[in-house]
């Protein structure tokens, strides 16, 4: 954005250098012709008044030794005619009289034409001035007199002008730069602190932790105004955040204590009941446990996205050694291999207790989604990688597996697949995995492996 302010400042100027620049080039041009042009008309008005005696005469060679002396001393080719138009006399013996410019300008000085200044002077054009008087005699033209000057001297006088203009443009957007600089740095500072809180607000939001106020003091009114406006968004943002999540996680410690003593005054109605009954009991047994799962995990995703305890180094691979022990009684109950694989991982940043509650999801899933009997081979591989500075986590079955249209959707809030809604869970697991791994920085991603199944891998930053 700097770059594009600097850009409308030094072209606004350069507009103005030039609107400037050209009409003092031109008026210099025409200032050094119109010297030139009144010093050649001067001495050709001189010589017309010599050469009237001359002509009556009908003795122009008595000009001869003037204008040899003149051409000789100054450079200029002096040229009289009669008025026949024959050339009666010349300054030299090589004589350009014949030139479209020389005849033109003595068929007007014979027509009684007083000579003009004609086309502008450029630095690039070397065509001589040439200048025709008539030599009048009683009011009546008698001949002309025709000068042709070299204008190189003229030329350079205009050129030295035209690089000193020049110059001083270049200077004077240079100037202007320099001046630019601390105005556009002045203006889009409170713009980069607005981006960098921008920035931050997102990551500290998730995390938990109080929203830095941006606090602009420099800078335009109105960017000082959308500063504090910014500072109180941000502020009301954290503040609903972190009351929802409250709400939530006070919600589900609250509704613990009513689900468990309905948990067991329906557990205390075994054999009370009558036989019609009893199908009823159990599937209220069951409702009830899976209310008390969703609770929990509630609470877990409520303390996953709350947490203001700051990420940590963890040694993933004890980690997930450990995790992978613990699951193997749930994978061998449902005739499934659970193994690891890949290559040590090293250190991640994770929060506290982080790579278990990832594991501890993933697994359960996959366990849970493994259908009886297993698929040939009964696998599920959890495998670790480092790859360009992080840790890969993932963990692969081949349960049924989702669509392409539902991984995207995996990990929302309570989102379970239309396939697997006579599953037990809450379809919270992922939604809390991908919170967990969003707070230092990693990802989530979800695809299915060629030969079926599902597999999730989760990124985490190397420590």
């Amino acid at each position: 954005m700097r770059a594009r302010l600097l850009g409308i400042v030094l072209s606004l100027v350069g507009l103005l250098l030039v609107g400037l620049g050209v009409p003092l080039a031109r008026s210099v041009a025409g200032s050094e012709q119109q010297r030139l042009f009144l010093d050649r008309v001067t001495d050709t008005s001189r010589f017309a008044s010599l050469a009237q005696r001359p002509l009556i005469d009908n003795r122009p060679a008595l000009l001869t030794t003037e204008l040899r002396r003149y051409d000789d001393l100054y450079g200029i080719t002096v040229l009289v005619f009669d008025r026949d138009h024959r050339m009666a006399v010349a300054s030299r013996d090589d004589v350009p009289a014949t030139t479209p410019a020389v005849r033109a300008a003595v068929a007007a000085a014979l027509a009684g034409r007083q000579p003009e200044l004609g086309a502008p002077l450029l630095p690039w054009d070397d065509t001589p001035l040439v200048l025709a008087e008539p030599v009048l005699v009683d009011a009546e033209v008698r001949g002309a007199v025709v000068t042709i000057s070299p204008t190189d001297r003229s030329r350079a006088r205009i050129l030295g002008w035209w690089t000193l203009v020049a110059l001083g443009g270049l200077v004077a957007l240079g100037l202007a730069l320099l001046a630019a600089l601390p105005v556009v740095r002045w203006v889009l500072r409170p713009v980069r602190r607005l981006d960098d809180a921008t920035g931050a607000l997102l990551g500290a939001v998730v995390a938990g932790r109080p929203v830095e106020p941006v606090g602009i003091a420099a800078g335009p009114a109105e960017l000082r105004q959308l500063g504090r406006s910014f500072d109180v968004m941000a502020a009301n943002v954290a503040e609903v955040l972190a009351a929802q999540r409250a709400f939530i996680a006070d919600a589900s410690h609250q509704l613990r204590n009513p689900l468990t003593a309905l948990r067991l005054r329906l557990g205390n109605l075994e054999g009370e009941v009558s036989p019609a009954a009893t199908a009823d009991q159990a599937a209220a047994l069951a409702e009830a446990a899976r209310l008390n799962q969703i609770l929990d995990d509630l609470l877990t995703a409520a303390r996953a996205e709350a947490s203001t305890v700051e990420p940590v180094a963890v040694d993933i691979d004890p980690v997930v050694a450990q995790r992978v022990a613990t699951w193997q009684v749930a994978a061998r109950a449902r005739g499934v291999d659970l193994v690891l694989a890949g290559e040590p991982g090293g250190r991640v940043l994770a929060p506290p207790r982080g790579v278990e509650t990832v594991l501890d999801a993933l697994l359960d899933n996959a366990v849970k989604f493994t259908p009886e009997p297993p698929p040939d081979p009964p696998l599920i591989e959890v495998r670790v990688a480092r790859v360009d500075g992080r840790v890969r986590l993932s963990v692969r079955d081949h349960g049924p597996g989702l669509d392409e249209e539902e991984l995207a959707r995996a990990t929302d809030r309570f989102w379970r697949s239309r396939a697997h809604q006579n599953v037990s869970g809450s379809g919270l697991g992922l939604a809390i995995v991908r919170r967990i791994a969003e707070r230092v920085g990693g990802a989530v991603s979800l695809d299915r492996p060629e030969d079926g199944g599902l597999r999730v891998t989760v990124e985490l930053p190397a420590a």
